[in-house]
């Protein structure tokens, strides 16, 4: 076949092995690009209107499509100046793999141009290498991976599809709709009906399961102790982040529970230890719903405790704590205190109990534990003594909260800032100011430095005893920057509220005076609230004052 020089000039020929393909020069249209075999076959593509139609590329040897190969074994797809969409330059052969573009060092190359004739289109023809077409309609030609129905059938990709195939799963997720209700509702009724192939059901539903949900299915799973094991795998597999849900985790434990199945309870414990994941007291509720009598609830928790020593790990400390926890709510303290008793005595476990006994206002019981946590030689802490002082003073029990405050001081057990401030703020808001002050000095002269909550207790307590002025002097006596900031924004901000807007005007004006910024919501509030009065003077005074301390800044 011989060549005109005009076609050597716009042709370069490319040579290897059972297939040599020709380039596209930056002068030569996609309608003369041709492609020469050992057999010197030449394919060209044609336009069609609106629409391209490329034609297969075969070697009448093999019978077989061929990618676009170049000599130096890359893939190559050129069209410099031939509006050719380039969102379409990725193919994949007879189903093996995915190829993108690839320039002649063997490196990734897209390049993005457009196509104009096809911005106007909304169908895209593609024949096959059988003559076979197909039409798909896309506005934006963002096509997603297009399954063979041939053996020798091309695939295109979309720009944004190679890059969603790069993370296909989580892509996927995304595109799930959320279950509702009503679909949670029919996954019950799967699970419940035990029916076979289960998994390709629910995965034919192809929906997204929120924490909410899967909780929910376990819930009801539980209460008719159906197996909740299979949908777990599967959710694991589906929805991997699920896993390090707590109360899923927790759940599934009690599913295994109420179906006195111990070894699957074991092994899943052993995964959730090894991945660190945590027990809540969601994984228990099957000790009291199989055990009536105390004998074989004992007996059960034991088993329970057995096996969390065995797996060690946060599976022993966070189930162990999620035990006393479940029996401290529900009342059952002899209970707690067994477990405490077969696992070991710590300061937080003794410390659940004492909270759920001053929940119940049982402070002699939460006083006794006390006295048991110092004969196993586990003295409390401060925190523990806080916790009942504050309980005691919340129920009126000041006298009680005194006498415990003075044992904590004879028991070697300093008390600390908190501890103060748990007495400064009850005064405060009964208004008792002056027994108030004397816990503060007592607090300064023991060397302890007042919470920020502190000074504001002081601040409420003299607001709302109506001592403005008092409470304006506390707040000028504030050495401290930062506490400053926080005490001025405070007292502005409760005569906001009040409907003293010139006062709180006047606090924010001289607190931006020693260059500090109040805060911008409360600065917004009360420039709002001086524009809607209709004294427009000083909230342009007071908006000039903000912008220059913004400049100084």
């Amino acid at each position: 076949m011989k060549t005109s020089n005009l076609c050597k000039r716009k042709l370069r020929y490319l040579s290897i092995p059972h297939l040599s393909i020709c380039s596209i020069s930056s002068q030569f249209s996609l309608s003369h690009l041709i492609l020469s075999s050992p057999t010197k076959t030449l394919v060209s593509p044609r336009l069609f209107g609106n629409s391209i139609c490329s034609s297969s590329f075969r070697n009448p040897t093999l019978d077989r499509p061929y990618s676009l190969i170049s000599t130096s074994g890359s893939f190559s797809f050129c069209s410099e100046t031939y509006p050719f969409p380039h969102s379409l330059c990725l193919f994949k052969y007879n189903g093996c793999r995915s190829l993108s573009s690839f320039s002649s060092h063997g490196s990734p190359s897209v390049r993005s141009m457009t196509y104009p004739y096809l911005q106007s289109s909304n169908c895209f023809r593609f024949i096959g290498c059988k003559g076979r077409y197909k039409d798909y309609t896309s506005q934006s030609f963002n096509l997603y991976l297009l399954k063979p129905r041939a053996h020798d059938c091309f695939h295109f990709y979309s720009i944004s599809s190679i890059a969603a195939s790069q993370n296909k799963k989580s892509h996927t997720d995304e595109l799930r709709p959320v279950a509702t209700r009503k679909e949670v509702f029919k996954i019950i009724g799967l699970l419940r009906s035990n029916e076979y192939d289960l998994e390709s059901k629910l995965s034919l539903l192809n929906l997204r399961l929120s924490i909410t949900s899967v909780t929910q299915i376990l819930r009801a799973l539980n209460s008719k102790k159906r197996s909740a094991l299979h949908f777990f795998q599967w959710i694991r597999r589906r929805q991997p982040e699920l896993e390090f849900n707590s109360d899923i985790c927790s759940l599934v434990i009690d599913n295994c529970g109420r179906l006195d199945d111990y070894d699957a309870m074991l092994c899943l414990l052993n995964d959730f230890s090894l991945k660190s994941l945590s027990l809540t007291n969601k994984a228990f509720g099957f000790l009291l719903s199989t055990a009536t009598a105390e004998i074989l609830l004992r007996k059960s928790t034991q088993r329970v405790i057995d096996i969390l020593g065995e797996v060690g790990g946060t599976c022993y400390r966070t189930g162990v704590y999620s035990l006393i926890e479940m029996f401290s709510v529900l009342g059952s303290f002899n209970m707690a205190k067994f477990v405490i008793e077969k696992t070991e005595r710590r300061l937080s476990f003794y410390s659940i109990l004492i909270r759920e006994m001053c929940k119940r206002c049982d402070f002699q019981g939460a006083r006794d534990v006390m006295n048991e946590m110092r004969k196993a030689g586990c003295n409390p802490s401060p925190q523990t003594y806080n916790y009942i002082i504050s309980s005691l003073l919340k129920n009126g029990k000041n006298n009680d909260a005194y006498e415990l405050f003075l044992k904590m001081k004879e028991s070697n057990c300093p008390p600390d800032a908190l501890t103060f401030e748990i007495f400064i703020y009850n005064f405060c808001r009964e208004g008792k100011l002056d027994v108030a002050f004397k816990f503060f000095d007592e607090e300064v002269a023991r060397g302890l430095e007042p919470r920020l909550s502190t000074h504001a207790a002081f601040i409420k307590g003299l607001f709302n005893s109506q001592q403005y002025e008092e409470a304006y002097k506390y707040v000028l006596g504030s050495d401290d920057k930062r506490l400053s900031c926080v005490n001025y924004s405070l007292l502005a901000s409760l005569h906001q509220k009040r409907g003293n807007v010139a006062a709180a005007e006047y606090i924010l004006s001289e607190m931006m005076k020693k260059s500090l910024r109040p805060h911008f919501n409360l600065y917004m509030r009360v420039l709002k609230h001086l524009q809607k009065s209709g004294r427009k003077r000083l909230a342009a005074e007071l908006q000039e004052k903000f912008l220059q301390l913004d400049l100084g800044a």
